[in-house]
């Protein structure tokens, strides 16, 4: 067996195709290996690949500082496929990255500007909900900007749909703000919606929610496995404690992976379409009204505003747009200064290594 076919045996249940051995291709031919990051630890990770000897997939430790790069966007993250070089010594090394298909960014904590991958190479993204307590709708919606700009399919999971008796009424609220995305109500501990669950997930699938939502739950059930640790909720406000600290990417038994990624206490949008297509009908409404630049405001003619005052369109739907909205435009203003500042900072480095030590200084 070539490599060619020992890679695509091994890792196709790991979301390897054709398309993929296809871009590796001048890679594979500098003698390097495939393989796909199941999880990132600092300056080191480890990476599904298959075995050179038994062909089988296989786990290894290698060393990611050579690609490291000071954008964090573009640094490894569980589900990136990547080259590695098995040769190096003392360890594996990463030496190159493939382009992502589709990649999970929020905005870095701490008002900070840049990004911060959650997962790469997802085909859908599931959205996890706890019925425990009441469903914030404007949260999963934000949740929803996220997963579409990801490129990825969403998809919504309330979950512990064995703890209230009116779950499919609050699905149907769900899917009132959730315009062409599936959503599920299913028990991960009676096994309710479960089977209709894993028909919905792609080859590849992130789970991102609020920390107490059931994602390792979930990731337990999905996997048939107790891989993931589970805390149970606090009592007093139904929020849970963080149980997974890493994202880490685990295989399904019949094929395709889970990435199951840490509780997210807050979700900052980084730019994009995906409110576009999370908010599709105000989009539709927008494209009605008089003037092409209409603001939605007093503007005679307005679609959006006459939606809202005969009920079409609710308010807090509205207010819930408009403020991720300002989010964006914010966001995008501190991420043009942040890469002006970088061109400005890379443009004094090169000016100053021109210059050389001995150029004259101006006076």
């Amino acid at each position: 067996m070539n490599n060619n076919s020992s890679n695509a045996s091994a890792l196709s249940g790991f979301g390897w195709d054709e398309a993929w051995a296809a871009e590796f291709t001048p890679l594979a031919e500098a003698g390097l290996t495939p393989a796909r990051v199941a999880r990132v630890d600092r300056g080191q990770c480890d990476v599904v690949l298959a075995d050179p000897a038994s062909g089988e997939p296989r786990t290894v430790r290698a060393d990611s500082r050579p690609v490291l790069d000071p954008d964090p966007v573009n640094n490894p993250c569980t589900g990136d496929w990547v080259a590695v070089d098995l040769t190096a010594e003392p360890m594996a090394v990463l030496a190159a990255l493939l382009p992502r298909r589709t990649a999970i960014v929020r905005k870095g904590a701490g008002g900070r500007s840049d990004g911060q991958v959650l997962a790469a190479n997802t085909d859908s993204v599931l959205i996890a909900v706890s019925l425990a307590t009441e469903p914030d709708l404007s949260r999963i919606e934000r949740f929803l900007a996220l997963a579409w700009e990801s490129g990825a399919e969403p998809l919504v999971v309330l979950t512990k749909a064995d703890l209230v008796d009116d779950a499919e009424h609050i699905k149907a609220d769900v899917e009132l703000i959730a315009p062409g995305v599936t959503v599920l109500a299913v028990s991960a501990e009676t096994g309710e919606g479960m089977d209709v669950l894993r028909a919905c997930l792609g080859a590849s699938t992130a789970l991102i929610g609020q920390s107490g939502a059931g994602k390792s739950t979930l990731t337990n059930a999905l996997t048939e496995t107790g891989a993931m640790a589970v805390q149970h909720i606090r009592d007093r406000d139904g929020k849970g404690r963080h149980t997974t600290t890493t994202r880490e990417l685990i295989p399904l038994p019949g094929g395709g992976v889970v990435i199951d990624t840490p509780g997210l206490r807050g979700v900052g949008l980084f730019g994009g379409d995906g409110l576009r297509q999370a908010f599709g009908e105000i989009e539709e409404l927008a494209e009605d009204c008089r003037f092409h630049d209409c603001g939605h405001n007093t503007e005679p003619g307005c679609a959006v505003q006459a939606a809202l005052a005969d009920g079409t369109l609710s308010q807090r739907r509205w207010e819930s747009y408009r403020k991720l909205q300002r989010e964006n435009e914010w966001n995008a203003s501190r991420t043009d200064a942040r890469l002006a500042a970088a061109r400005l900072q890379r443009f004094k480095t090169i000016a100053k290594t021109m210059r050389g030590p001995h150029s004259p200084t101006r006076r």
